[in-house]
């Protein structure tokens, strides 16, 4: 049985300079897409793989009783950590 295929009735405009558009044009052609298939077909894998990177993921009972005593042990003071987040450019 096919999937139904909704219309798409949603717009999203991207702005880009001449050089990635063109680079975009070219990668869709090899594919053989236009440019929106393109972009779509790799903004949703990346959005897919961005989100499921947050939602979930499978430990076995080991990996699952390390990950709780990792969680569960008191915070440590990281000295290098901690004064590499103050320096200028850490997270601008």
């Amino acid at each position: 049985m096919a999937a139904a295929n909704p219309s798409k009735s949603e717009r999203i405009d991207v702005r880009a300079t001449a050089p990635v558009k063109q680079l975009l044009q070219e990668a869709a052609r090899a594919c053989h897409k236009n440019v929106s298939e393109f972009l779509l077909d790799a903004g949703v894998s990346a959005a897919s793989q961005a989100l499921a990177d947050r939602r979930r993921f499978v430990l076995d009972e080991t990996q699952w009783q390390a990950f709780q005593e990792a969680l569960d042990r008191p915070v440590q003071d990281k000295p290098r950590l901690r004064k590499l987040l103050r320096e200028p450019g850490a997270l601008d």
